[in-house]
């Protein structure tokens, strides 16, 4: 983690830590990362260089208040939005989950599926990741038609890709020597 995202990050994470508030914050966090992910409206206003710091400080605010974020999440968003650095925010954001979840000895990992898990299949994945870590693992779902079944999996450095999609590559190629 480095840059504009990783010194917030990490200062963010130093003041929750202090104030005993790191759930709290993620909690935060993570409510205003989804109203990033559902409006396109507050995506333009995050990434837009358009908006004065003025009109991004009132939005961010009134959005804050409206969502009933407060406290320390609140005040580093707003500090971020009169910082004019809204841009880097899901960033920091991530960097934030990221130190959290090292402090808490969580490793993450991306699974790739092809169509959305049950949840009966969602806790065998988590359970057969946590084994592989020795840790909890937190698991995130992406769906991806174009792998067309199975599952590709990213944890750290490693990656096992699992999917129809390889197989059917690794037959065709093995095909094109053969003929």
């Amino acid at each position: 983690m480095s840059g504009v995202a990783g010194r917030y990050a990490t200062a963010l994470f130093e003041l929750a830590s202090e104030a005993n508030a790191i759930d709290a914050v993620s909690a935060d966090l993570n409510s205003f990362s989804a109203m990033i992910d559902e409006s396109a409206d507050l995506k333009r206003l995050i990434e837009s260089p358009a908006f004065s710091a003025e009109e991004q400080v009132a939005a961010i605010k009134a959005l804050l208040s409206a969502a009933g974020i407060s406290g320390i999440a609140g005040n580093f968003i707003g500090f971020v939005a009169s910082k004019r650095r809204l841009f880097a925010l899901p960033g920091m954001i991530a960097g934030f989950r990221a130190l959290v979840a090292e402090a808490k000895g969580i490793v993450s990992a991306q699974v790739t599926v092809a169509e959305e898990p049950s949840a009966k299949r969602l806790e065998e994945i988590r359970a057969t990741l946590k084994d592989v870590a020795g840790t909890d693992v937190d698991v995130a779902i992406k769906v991806d038609p174009a792998i067309i079944g199975g599952l590709v999996v990213k944890m750290g450095s490693r990656m096992v890709d699992a999917s129809l999609k390889t197989k059917l590559n690794s037959i065709r190629l093995a095909m094109k020597e053969v003929g």
